[in-house]
């Protein structure tokens, strides 16, 4: 098989699968596009993504015991500020009560502080911060 137009197994080609994935993207009677200043019903709220990237890198801080850089972990100052804050609590609470405590700890302060540095949609204190 060539690196165009030949067939793949069991005789479909690969544009004949292109399109057949094409059509299958959109939904039955729904238009492909969304109107100007509509949201996606499945968007993430700032807060949502904040809280979901400050838990996972206190998660792989506090199982490494060091911390990068902010920016290398694609948060702001102010994030890394909640991670910094999350990942020392969750280290006493991991000393005391073990990792699934930690991980319950890092769940509800991320979301806690991420939903309150976004509390009016956007990050209190600045954009830097």
């Amino acid at each position: 098989m060539g690196r165009r137009g030949g067939t793949l197994p069991g005789g479909a080609t690969a544009l004949g699968l292109g399109l057949a994935l094409l059509a299958g993207c959109g939904t039955t009677g729904t238009p492909a596009h969304t109107t100007a200043g509509s949201t996606s019903p499945s968007a993430t709220s700032d807060a949502a993504l904040c809280a979901a990237i400050v838990a996972h890198w206190s998660r792989e801080v506090l199982d490494s015991r060091t911390y990068g850089d902010y920016q290398s972990m694609g948060l702001s100052n102010g994030q890394y500020e909640i991670l910094r804050d999350v990942v020392d609590a969750a280290r006493a609470v991991k000393r005391r009560q073990r990792a699934a405590a930690a991980d319950q700890l890092i769940e509800r302060r991320s979301r806690a502080a991420c939903t309150e540095r976004y509390r009016d949609g956007a990050p209190t204190g600045g954009p830097w911060q």
